[in-house]
């Protein structure tokens, strides 16, 4: 081969490399395709479940499914005459009652459930007007016979779902949720991550430079000053070229406005695209910064709103590192000028110095969280030595099977299509209500047969204590209400929450979910325990709240007193700042797995398993799962404990007098039908309530008030945008009323 033959060649090669990376592109959308194909499809099965003539065998020759993929996708299409899935469940049942005589030798069969006991109380102080004649009815009838209820429990295997005649259009088809293996493949679920421990650090944060630019007016705030700077075309190079102008040394710069990474987004198909292509737009004396160890191909992080820009000198790509980031991490700024800001991130660390010496604020609110919580682990008693990780198989287990956040629009005919009005409560600080017990240690596997060995008053315990619990769930039959427990489903939701009288589903939740079910005022639930996690009771994010509680509170007061309006918001956004390193502290001990993004130059290689987010002429954008780090503060234990007490909090939440319950508030405590929506923290109703404010973390403040009548939202961006003309409403009222 000659010089011309070779140079040939590679420039076919590089065609053919341009062509191979055309082709996974394609492969990639086609692979997405088909996934949004196919929860489609699921989702039409599951729909035409409603109708009362529907036929597996039909549906599944129309989807090109088989019956039984069908009928796992809607059990109700289950074409087995019912006579023999009663005979079928009795001959089950009757094994299980009447076991084969076995040799000595061997151990009994355990039952695979056990009937959780209800668990009644007295009615709450404030109480609503009384619901509908027949759940008062079984309301009575549940109170009367409470020692008894469980025997009143019809075995599940001989009860159908009990099909309504009009059942409203399914989201997405059911998702199976993984469970508790048996035999040696068990004993990892009971472990924990050998050599892994959250251990309190020896050492203090280094304080990096930071600056505030609002890109939209080019204003600069360094240190006590404000300097207006020349963006030019607001790319990261040239933000960087005339911050590092003014302000040498800078390693942070929050931008508070303008939010340069959306100029040119329509020209993308999507914000993520325009994000990641600004990222990476080419500059002279700027390029990625790789970082070193565990990051080395992080790189920047592309979010559609919060993006985060890592940028090193061309001539030194090793030496210092400047971050663009966005102040929306930490609070939305609301219009507030760039010396507002800075008031407030100033006002942020004299509030947490005062609870740690040692406070520093670090580049995002998870990551200062995080930080700050690893200097309250104990230096004396039980777990001075730090807190075990749990084995990665039990992290993987409550990644899948932890939701977060409650988040539902609830639709006709469940409420009205015509709302009376649109009222909007959201819980202060929600989360800080939550840390004061959270679980430790390795759990004890509860399998059914164990659990149905406990006394009733054990039961109680294991129930009420810091666990997590495999179950199946029957909806009363005369239930009128919202759904009490989550229900995994596929699609972008994953989680909904089952309320149609009859439904059965299985599911996963925390203990303070099943005591609910069981003990709330209304009715019990029927729940089967299938098998769960029982930790032990600790304090290990007690004290990191009570600091950040303070914290808040000491700036949420100065919000209100202080003389000077500046200062005023100021302290306001700090107070929102510290809600974040709570709320982003707290998610970052879930530790999901790993969400690594990067780039490469066109024309290399591309590391294996990614996802391409965009191309220039230059560079590749892409991600990647990376799975479970071996990180010592990886606690998804804490995080599912919290969210799983907070999601039962939107129902039922109790107002204290030490240690007397005085009250109570939550969707439980509203009229059937009269619940809109659910969102994380905050419910919307057709209806004000007589929940008191005290101005404590968790209480309900009322936060809008749409006057109608209302179109009901069809979707959560209409939705989103009544709870704006909502609070925009009550803001007028409210300053009207102090004027």
């Amino acid at each position: 081969m000659d010089r011309k033959s070779y140079t040939a060649e590679l420039a076919g090669l590089r065609e053919l490399r341009t062509e191979i990376t055309a082709a996974e592109k394609a492969v990639a959308a086609a692979q997405k395709e088909l996934d949004k194909l196919t929860a489609q499809r699921a989702r039409r099965v599951a729909g035409l479940a409603g109708y009362e003539g529907a036929q597996a065998p039909a549906i599944a020759k129309a989807s090109g499914l088989s019956v039984g993929d069908v009928v796992r996708i809607a059990p109700l299409l289950d074409p087995t005459p019912a006579a023999v899935r009663a005979a079928k469940a009795d001959d089950q049942a009757a094994a299980v009652a009447a076991p084969a005589p076995a040799p000595v030798a061997e151990p009994v069969a355990e039952p695979a459930v056990a009937v959780a006991p209800a668990l009644t109380r007295p009615a709450p102080v404030l109480e609503q007007p009384a619901p509908a004649a027949p759940v008062v009815e079984d309301q009575v009838v549940a109170e009367q016979v409470a020692p008894a209820v469980a025997a009143l429990v019809v075995p599940a295997a001989s009860v159908a779902p009990v099909a309504a005649v009009e059942r409203p259009a399914v989201a997405a088809g059911p998702r199976e949720l993984p469970t508790l293996p048996e035999g040696p493949a068990g004993a990892r679920f009971e472990a924990v991550t050998t050599g892994l421990v959250s251990k309190r650090p020896n050492f203090t944060q280094q304080v990096r430079a930071t600056v505030f630019l609002d890109a939209a007016a080019g204003m600069l705030a360094v240190r006590d000053q404000v300097v207006r700077v020349d963006l030019g075309a607001r790319t990261p190079g040239e933000i960087l070229d005339a911050v590092l102008a003014t302000a040498p040394g800078t390693e942070r710069i929050y931008i508070t406005a303008g939010a340069p990474w959306h100029d040119g987004a329509e020209r993308y198909s999507t914000l993520k695209d325009a994000v990641a292509a600004w990222l990476n737009t080419p500059s002279e004396r700027w390029t990625t910064a790789v970082g070193s160890g565990r990051d080395k191909l992080a790189g920047h992080f592309v979010h559609q709103r919060q993006p985060v820009g890592r940028y090193a000198p061309v001539a030194s790509p090793d030496g210092p590192v400047t971050e663009i980031r966005s102040m929306g991490e930490w609070f939305d700024p609301d219009g507030a000028d760039v010396v507002t800001c800075r008031q407030a991130f100033t006002l942020l660390w004299q509030a947490l110095r005062r609870h740690w010496d040692d406070a520093v604020l670090m580049g995002s609110p998870s990551q200062t969280g995080r930080d700050l919580w690893s200097r309250t682990i104990p230096t004396t008693g039980k777990w001075a030595g730090g807190y075990p990780v749990l084995s990665e198989e039990l992290r993987g287990l409550l990644h899948a099977t932890g939701g977060q956040g409650r988040t539902e629009l609830i639709l006709p005919p469940r409420v009205p299509d015509q709302l009376p009005a649109l009222v909007e409560y959201d819980r202060t600080f929600a989360y800080a209500k939550h840390l004061w017990k959270s679980p430790v240690g390795t759990p004890r596997r509860i399998t059914a047969g164990a659990f149905a060995a406990m006394t009733g008053a054990e039961q109680v315990k294991a129930l009420m204590s810091c666990s997590h619990w495999n179950v199946r769930v029957t909806v009363p039959q005369r239930w009128q209400h919202v759904g009490l427990l989550p229900a995994p489903v596929t699609g972008d939701r994953a989680w909904i929450y089952p309320s149609e009288p009859g439904t059965t589903f299985t599911t996963w939740a925390g203990g303070a979910e099943i005591h609910l079910a069981l003990s709330n005022h209304l009715m019990p639930w029927k729940v089967e325990i299938l098998g769960g996690l029982l930790f032990e009771d600790g304090k290990p994010l007690d004290e990191w709240g009570k600091r950040l509680k303070s914290a808040w509170a000491d700036l949420t007061n100065l919000s209100k007193l202080h003389g000077d309006e500046r200062q005023r918001t100021a302290a306001y956004l700090a107070s929102r700042a510290v809600r974040s390193v709570l709320l982003f502290g707290l998610g970052g001990f879930a530790q999901r797995p790993r969400l690594v993004s990067g780039t490469t130059p066109v024309g290399e290689a591309l590391p294996a398993g990614v996802e391409i987010l965009g191309q220039d002429g230059e560079v590749v954008t892409w991600q990647r799962q990376a799975g479970f780090s071996r990180d010592p503060y990886a606690h998804p234990e804490w995080a599912a404990y919290v969210w799983s007490g907070a999601r039962a909090a939107l129902l039922d939440m109790k107002y204290r007098d030490g240690k007397q319950i005085v009250g109570h508030a939550g969707a439980l405590h509203a009229k059937p039908g009269t619940v809109v929506y659910f969102g994380t923290d905050g419910i919307a109703l057709t209806e004000r309530q007589p929940w008191p404010y005290r101005g404590e973390p968790g209480d309900y403040l009322l936060k809008g008030h749409l006057t109608g009548p209302v179109e009901h939202p069809a979707s959560q961006e209409q939705y989103l945008k009544l709870r704006g003309l909502g609070r925009a409403e009550l803001a007028a009222i409210e300053k009207g009323a102090d004027q």
